[in-house]
């Protein structure tokens, strides 16, 4: 059976359309498979455990159906736009740790969401460090629903604004940053979404080839890698 992995759909109340294209890949794909793997920015944007409204809860029931109807493992990993998704989300949901190693036909593969390895944005690498902290976070879930919405698009403008003038490569991985996250996990195999550059990329080291695969966003079309008997292979929609 083939392992799924998809990553920034982005999903939200005001663009249905992403969540048709969402809900087709389970009923078509996803049913099918051993494991499903989502690698962060499932939604475009999530305020906590109990917040849970609009195509969010649709998302926890179809997530339900596949892992209890279907028997497909499904695996989530926190993005910079969902990383106050906790357990209460979906109970058969199997939340991983950011940088994750999985054996796949006895090799190690480093999951990753990646956007700690865009080390050149320092400005975003400063408000990531602020959201992420466990302090700032219980400040922020014990604000009101309305209140944590007005910060949440607040914070989506502040985002575009700086995409828009921050220049294209600080936007990517850093290749040193890549190169140390393989040394730490002595892995040869990376996947990880966040950059929005689908595409696979190899490197040459003194003793082994190194892959990095990266998965594309759901805007405009489904995005998601097939692995099946060690073939990896990117598929678009």
């Amino acid at each position: 059976m083939k392992d799924l992995f998809i990553a920034d759909l982005h999903l939200n109340d005001k663009q249905p359309e992403i969540y048709q294209r969402f809900k087709f890949f389970l009923d078509d794909k996803a049913r099918y498979a051993r494991a499903l793997y989502i690698l962060g920015d499932l939604f475009e944007y999530y305020l906590g455990d109990d917040a849970k409204i609009g195509v969010i809860q649709q998302v926890a029931n179809d997530l339900d159906e596949l892992s209890e109807k279907y028997q497909t493992k499904c695996y989530f990993m926190a993005g910079n736009r969902d990383f106050l998704l906790g357990q209460r989300f979906n109970n058969s949901l199997i939340l991983l740790e950011d940088s994750t190693v999985v054996e796949l036909n006895e090799k190690r593969l480093i999951l990753t969401h990646a956007d700690a390895l865009c080390t050149d944005d320092v400005e975003y690498q400063k408000i990531r460090r602020q959201l992420r902290d466990s302090q700032w976070q219980q400040w922020f879930l014990s604000q009101t629903i309305s209140e944590r919405i007005a910060f949440a698009q607040k914070a989506r403008m502040q985002s575009q604004q700086h995409t828009q003038s921050a220049e294209s490569q600080i936007m990517d991985v850093n290749q040193q940053a890549v190169d140390d996250l393989f040394d730490c996990h002595h892995a040869s195999l990376m996947l990880h979404g966040h950059t929005h550059r689908p595409g696979f990329h190899q490197t040459q080291t003194e003793n082994e080839t190194r892959s990095r695969m990266v998965l594309g966003d759901w805007h405009f079309q489904s995005s998601c890698i097939e692995h099946f008997k060690g073939n990896f292979q990117l598929i678009t929609h």
